[in-house]
């Protein structure tokens, strides 16, 4: 197993585990440590710092280094002309070329998946309809690996459709290349029964933006993580979530974005609702500015609407900086109930309470939705969202 742990000059213990200790737990989120093997993780007990707020006992079948029977997921890619596909042995590049599994269910999707496939937007292509990658669950257990390459100066957006019923461990290798602009969408509609453990890693060169969005409405256990790597001078990251949980759903998603190059832009909001007895969300927001990342701007925060009784938002913004040359840096989180003001200065206006709180959560979560740039997709969503309010009984 290979870990980074380098101490500053002159620093000490950090107050989420210190630098180089044996007898501390590493939590710092820069200091995890990786390996493509999965012997060298032991299977999670949920007293992990990366474990400690998910269900377990749920994922069990992905922490089994088992081989996966084939044709679990089906996959539909449609891709309009100048998209580059094919699959990546292990070792073929650009496959591992940034990806570092983190945890068990991680690795053992990256030996699982003998041939991993590529999406790739040449250099200087500039897409006029999204790359769209259509996953539908037919049960059972599955593993992947996804890359997902925006060559220089190339345009364009890949969604991936998450539909029926798996338990999949997937990785998403994201590499946007000097002066780029891609936008990657994850959108989770999976059936009630479903498990989502998904790892995204990305790296943003010089020049390049990448826009990543996650979208988690169904599914039981459903678990988000992207990691974003600000490599380049005058790289953007733009990290936006948008859940909906009800009764018995689990839905997580820990960022972390890691400023390292110099001028970089950063800007991470997640916004969810929950209804429902036991429904669940779980956010966890890293940002690290780097020694180098000098001329940084960066912000982050979660906001969360509970409707409901038995819910519960779990929100935790950190905030690593080892320069003091910044732009700006913050971090915030907001977790309560409808706003009775908003609500009163509807209903005075002739609005029906009931109307009145579907207008409400509809504007709240209306901020990521209209950020995706996709009016068909918007309005899909937009749908889903009132369709979740009606059949949840919050209204």
């Amino acid at each position: 197993m290979t870990t980074t742990t380098t101490p500053l000059p002159g620093s000490t213990a950090h107050t989420d585990g210190g630098w180089g200790r044996a007898d501390v737990p590493i939590q710092t989120r820069s200091e995890r440590p990786w390996s493509y093997d999965p012997a060298d993780f032991a299977a999670p007990t949920g007293r992990e710092v990366n474990w400690k707020h998910t269900p377990v006992a749920r994922l069990a079948p992905l922490f089994a280094n088992e081989p996966a029977p084939s044709g679990v997921i089906g996959v539909e890619v449609s891709a309009p002309e100048g998209v580059e596909q094919r699959r990546l042995a292990p070792g073929a590049a650009p496959r591992g070329e940034i990806f570092r599994p983190e945890d068990l269910p991680s690795a053992i999707a990256w030996v699982q998946e003998a041939e991993a496939p590529l999406i790739r937007i040449p250099a200087g292509v500039e897409l006029a309809e999204p790359v769209v990658v259509r996953l539908t669950g037919t049960g059972g257990v599955a593993h992947a690996h996804v890359v997902i390459e925006a060559q220089a100066n190339a345009r364009g957006t890949v969604i991936l459709r998450h539909e029926g019923n798996a338990s999949q461990a997937q990785n998403v290798e994201i590499i946007a290349r000097d002066g780029s602009d891609l936008t990657v969408i994850s959108l989770q509609r999976w059936e009630d029964e479903a498990v989502h453990l998904s790892a995204h890693q990305a790296r943003v060169d010089r020049d390049a933006r990448l826009t990543h969005v996650v979208v988690s409405l169904g599914g039981g256990v459903v678990r988000v993580n992207p990691s974003v790597e600000l490599a380049g001078a005058g790289a953007e990251g733009r990290l936006y979530g948008l859940s909906f949980a009800d009764a018995g759903q689990h839905l997580e998603s820990q960022v972390y974005l890691h400023h390292k190059g110099p001028h970089t832009t950063g800007d991470v909001l997640y916004k969810g609702a929950l209804q429902g007895e036991s429904a669940r969300s779980v956010w966890i927001g890293d940002v690290l500015i780097g020694r180098d990342a000098v001329g940084t701007d960066s912000y982050e925060a979660n906001r969360n609407l509970v409707l409901t009784d038995g819910a519960r938002a779990d929100s935790i913004p950190n905030l690593e900086i080892e320069t003091g040359d910044i732009v700006g840096a913050g971090h915030a989180s907001a977790t309560g109930r409808f706003d009775d003001e908003q609500l009163f200065y509807l209903q005075a206006r002739g609005i029906a309470e009931d109307e009145a709180r579907r207008l409400v959560v509809l504007g709240f979560l209306s901020e990521i939705v209209q950020r995706i740039g996709i009016p068909a997709l918007e309005q899909e969503l937009t749908e889903a969202i009132e369709q979740e309010l009606a059949e949840g009984g919050a209204l």
